[in-house]
């Protein structure tokens, strides 16, 4: 079901649009969790490693993903707040076309450079194979990542979080029996495990495609929309390249990181490699949360109601902050008893890795959600270039304090105090950017005030606003 997420109180539907995307994200993620269980449980040490030591790779494919979806994501919900339903559909149709040619270039890529990648990042002999066969698999089932997450991002746009939130229980509870039993019936190995996600992901994604167009067609529309737009393209890119920037550069950094985790042996690379799919659940939660931000904002401003998003943030920032509580809580106190889910020795070198890793990060996990918060408004009205600035401190800062720290007595240990130094920086950049931004200059949202005098009654000074965010996006004035 379509939802306007430009009318009601602020909280009240941003947290009912918010937390399906949530219970979404924790399906999500079980991919990746059960690929590292089924590995580190079944098949051993080495296979949790070779798993972890691939996934890295991986975020690089996914960020190219994610920023289909966000760029599509942020258009088609200006376009769903402004009721402009033709571009609407034309923005669904452009996407797809384009993200088809960006997957096939990316395909041809990992097929050729992803030994090369391994080799870079110091890849021990005694995880190459199955890294290897891991992202070969992997590189297959690209497709799929593509054109589900754009999927999700539409949904999203039209204020539906419910549906990916279906789509992906289904498909994550099947992975987990599908790895299981590619592993231990057919003994499968490492490949087994990558092809159960190839299948299930495979399913989902098709489902989802159906879906969308169904969904389109319940949309008022005045004659055929184009099948494809540059002047669409455009605004998406607008969006979408800086989005890709800033998850590539992560991934970037996230491999050299790798690199220097792989200089410490193959029991420290298996407790990253546990540890982050736990840090990872809760960060890409909060991230996919701040997307749905990212939404609201997007039709808010759509529909010419600025007034409405500091309401948004304050309820974005208790929301996020009430997931990070208990995760913090059971990461610090009992973060042994989560990594027995990955690891089969708990009293070894790699237990204690990946205990060290989250005492470490979880408590300045209620900073970073703060930033990502704040990212989600600067990303919604389109200020790409504020939302990089932030981003990419945070990374110069963490990439280089891992590399100096790791080089000292600390070793391996000062890999992990760079994340608390690099959340901090960028979380104060981005808050100093939101709290900067135009919708500071409306009074704050009140019950009752939306009313059609609201909607129709601009002042000088939104006008303004519009015109520059119009200008940032590539909107024309017309199509307002």
């Amino acid at each position: 079901m379509n939802k306007d997420l430009t009318v009601g109180k602020p909280s009240k539907v941003l947290w009912q649009f918010c937390l399906p995307l949530f219970g979404s994200i924790l399906f999500q993620q079980l991919y990746n969790i059960a690929d590292s269980f089924v590995a580190g449980r079944f098949i051993g040490e080495n296979a949790l490693a070779a798993v972890g030591n691939s996934y890295e790779i991986t975020l690089i494919f996914i960020a190219f993903a994610f920023g289909c979806n966000i760029g599509c994501s942020v258009v088609v919900s200006r376009l769903f707040g402004s009721k402009q339903y033709r571009d609407l559909k034309t923005a669904v149709t452009t996407t797809i076309a384009a993200s088809g040619v960006l997957c096939a270039v990316l395909m041809l890529i990992g097929f050729v450079g992803c030994q090369f990648l391994l080799e870079l990042i110091n890849t021990p002999q005694s995880v190459m194979a199955d890294s290897m066969v891991y992202l070969d698999i992997y590189c297959l089932s690209l497709p799929f990542v593509f054109y589900y997450n754009v999927a999700t991002g539409i949904f999203s746009a039209l204020g539906d979080s419910k549906t990916p939130f279906l789509f992906l229980a289904g498909s994550s509870l099947s992975n987990i029996a599908v790895d299981i039993l590619s592993v231990t019936a057919f003994d499968m190995g490492v490949a087994g495990v990558a092809w159960a996600t190839l299948i299930c992901q495979g399913v989902s994604c098709v489902l989802a495609i159906v879906y969308v167009f169904k969904r389109l067609h319940t949309l008022p529309h005045s004659g055929k929309a184009p099948f494809f737009s540059w002047r669409i393209l455009q605004q998406i890119s607008v969006i979408a390249i800086p989005s890709i920037l800033q998850q590539s550069f992560i991934s970037v950094g996230n491999i050299v990181i790798q690199g220097a985790i792989n200089g410490f042996g193959a029991s420290v690379m298996a407790g990253y490699s546990a540890s982050i799919k736990l840090n990872n659940l809760v960060i890409t939660s909060l991230t996919t949360l701040a997307n749905g931000i990212s939404n609201y904002t997007a039709q808010n401003i759509g529909a010419n109601k600025l007034h409405r998003i500091r309401a948004g943030f304050n309820a974005g920032l208790r929301l996020v902050w009430g997931i990070c509580l208990p995760l913090f809580l059971a990461y610090f106190f009992i973060g042994d008893r989560l990594l027995l889910l990955f690891l089969q020795h708990p009293n070894g070198e790699a237990m204690q890795t990946g205990i060290e890793i989250l005492r470490i990060l979880s408590p300045f996990y209620f900073i970073v959600s703060a930033k990502l918060v704040a990212d989600g408004i600067l990303r919604g009205a389109g200020q790409m270039g504020k939302f990089m600035i932030s981003t990419f401190a945070d990374l110069i800062l963490r990439v280089g304090l891992a590399l100096i720290l790791s080089a000292t007595a600390l070793g391996s240990t000062g890999i992990w105090l760079a994340w608390p130094f690099g959340w901090s920086a960028g979380a104060v950049l981005s808050l100093l950017f939101y709290r900067n931004g135009p919708w500071f200059k409306h009074g704050k949202y009140e019950e009752g005030n939306d009313t059609l005098e609201d909607e129709i009654e601009a002042t000088e000074t939104e006008l303004a606003i519009e015109v520059s965010v119009k200008q940032s996006t590539g909107i024309r004035e017309t199509e307002y």
